[in-house]
């Protein structure tokens, strides 16, 4: 994929989903619309765009990911299970036609180019040893065993997406902000402050259960 290549892509809007590059999005596709698109897109290049929607006021977002179809079976009634695997970001730049399916022409995105890279993989390990912590401290509250993945991405960029897509609860708003941003010190810094608040909330609540273990 050219980074400055433009090209028409099948969009998938979905209700609050953010896909990052290199995240497996498994989707059940029903609609009589999407089962027109997904023959479409698998006669030509396995490739649709997938976009957040937002549910309130059903407004797509600007950026998305593109999706590439994995793996696919369709039913005998005509539904489909495929799985797909996050490629490179878009941005939209006009919407060209919304039936059956909506098609968009858009641009391929990506990160700008770090100028200090030892500032770069100073950060990603700051990240890591934060994520390593909450982690573990989760593991301590709830009593389980949680170790921290091993094929987690050595790559900062990489990680930066990986820790987007794994980010815990309800928070499409702040991920759909981090598929956006551009630069991979900048979404590691956020992710950075957002993991080191969770660390030290967490590490609050274990100290308090450490000192009194009958209150929950």
């Amino acid at each position: 994929m050219g980074e400055l290549s433009v090209r028409e892509l099948p969009l998938f809007p979905l209700p609050d989903v953010v896909l990052f590059p290199q995240e497996v999005l498994p989707l059940h596709i029903f609609e009589s619309r999407y089962r027109i698109m997904l023959q479409t897109v698998l006669e030509t290049d396995s490739m649709f765009g997938v976009i957040k929607l937002d549910p309130n006021d059903k407004s797509m977002a600007n950026v998305g990911c593109c999706a590439q179809i994995i793996k696919h079976h369709t039913a005998e009634d005509g539904r489909s299970n495929i799985i797909t695997l996050g490629q490179q970001r878009f941005q939209i730049l006009e919407i060209v036609r919304s039936t059956p399916f909506c098609s968009a022409m858009v641009s391929w995105i990506s990160d700008d180019n770090i100028d200090n890279l030892k500032k770069l993989d100073s950060l990603k390990d700051s990240v890591t040893e934060a994520l390593s912590d909450v982690i573990n401290l989760t593991g301590k509250l709830t009593n389980t065993k949680k170790n921290i993945p091993n094929k987690l991405p050595k790559n900062p960029m990489e990680l930066s997406f990986w820790i987007g897509a794994h980010l815990g609860g309800s928070v499409a708003e702040e991920q759909q902000r981090l598929l956006e941003e551009r630069n991979t010190y900048t979404r590691l810094q956020r992710e950075f402050e957002m993991l080191d608040h969770t660390r030290k909330q967490l590490a609050a609540r274990t100290a308090l259960k450490e000192s009194f273990p009958d209150v929950k």
